[in-house]
């Protein structure tokens, strides 16, 4: 079981991914600078845009940030990453498109706050010969490639493991969906992943689109639930990512629910790993940050370059088709596993998770 976990983390998804959305343009058709070619190969300095959406979840400046670095670095010594943060600002995200634009860098790698506001942007890249590399969300627009998680599975891997969780209690019970942000499209594939294995298993008794991914917006949400549906009424929490999941857990200890129903994750984020710990949040879904950052670096170098990008997949997007693509596969991290997946990987050391308010729920995980 461990060496699969291992290598499940470094895994690149082999079947392809279709996204059921109406397509009406092709990776291939879209022009200006496409999906990379051999007519203009560029030697020499590149300066690659990284754009990312916010610095409020853990992950953007402490793991994708410097590994999308440290892989350019490293297959290009002499090449520039010129950073940026939306702050979960759409309209900022369109300013700083347009900025590296008028820079003229030689590859974007975007993360799009809103995937559908940012289409106009991503065209501006394209006619002006700029390939954009969408990352961990597919952006609208003519994208020259994308790299991300298969985010229907990541649905699916927390709705099954929330099943089995609850036991009996599903056929009775009813549980609290509390989705992410409208604006992201990786969102409704994570809801449509939970929903196909949840439907006809669990009665939802509330389900929450929950914007900007906030989770005092969470919070809000579930003291709603509970008041709705009554504290001793709810057998489980879908809470789509670990921030969310911390302000639901607060809600419900402020209701005096106790014990606490379980409560999925996502993002294996350090307060998530140790509320998991002291058995607050049930599990999370630790999606390995090196390969997908990884990937979206030698995507970007490699049409920066002129070069078509190695992929093993395609996806579709509401405007472009086939749009060459890399999906890593995830992992459901619980108690049990948590030495064999985040700490064997390097993500967190023993010394990070179990500080002296954990000291004790680590012992008793064997957390040494």
């Amino acid at each position: 079981m461990n060496t699969q976990l291992r290598r499940a983390a470094v895994a690149v998804a082999a079947t392809a991914m279709a996204v059921s959305l109406a397509a009406c343009g092709s990776a291939k058709e879209a022009g200006g600078n496409g999906s990379g070619g051999d007519d203009e190969k560029k030697d020499g300095p590149l300066t690659i845009g990284l754009l990312l959406p916010e610095d409020q979840t853990a992950r953007y400046e402490n793991f994708d940030k410097p590994l999308i670095e440290k892989r350019i670095k490293e297959l290009c010594s002499d090449c520039e990453v010129s950073y940026v943060n939306a702050k979960e600002d759409a309209s900022t995200q369109q300013q700083q498109m347009n900025s590296m634009i008028t820079k003229k860098v030689d590859a974007i790698i975007l993360d799009a706050v809103d995937a559908k506001s940012i289409a106009g942007s991503v065209t501006k890249a394209d006619e002006a010969g700029i390939p954009v590399v969408a990352y961990d969300r597919l952006a609208e627009g003519p994208i020259s490639a994308y790299t991300s998680f298969d985010n229907e599975q990541v649905g699916k891997v927390q709705g099954t493991a929330l099943l089995e969780e609850l036991g009996d209690k599903a056929e009775d019970g009813q549980i609290v969906m509390m989705n992410g942000s409208p604006t992201d499209p990786n969102a409704a594939m994570f809801k449509k992943g939970a929903k196909s294995v949840l439907d006809g298993k669990v009665k939802v008794g509330k389900s929450y689109d929950t914007t900007g991914w906030k989770p005092e917006e969470a919070n809000k949400n579930m003291s709603g639930a509970i008041a709705s549906l009554g504290k001793g009424n709810i057998v489980g929490v879908y809470s789509a990512n670990d921030g969310m999941a911390g302000g639901i857990i607060t809600a419900l200890k402020s209701a005096g629910v106790d014990p606490l129903p379980p409560v999925t994750g996502q993002d294996a984020e350090l307060a998530g790993v140790q509320r998991i710990v002291s058995g607050d949040q049930f599990m999370t879904v630790y999606k390995p940050f090196q390969p997908e950052a990884y990937a979206a670096a030698e995507m970007a170098v490699a049409l920066a370059r002129g070069e078509k990008p190695e992929t093993e997949t395609t996806v579709d997007s509401a405007t472009t088709k086939d749009v060459p693509a890399t999906l890593i596969e995830p992992i459901a991290v619980t108690v049990e596993n948590l030495k064999d997946t985040v700490v064997k990987d390097g993500l967190y050391s023993v010394e990070e998770i179990c500080t002296a308010k954990y000291a004790k729920a680590c012992e008793k995980a064997g957390l040494k």
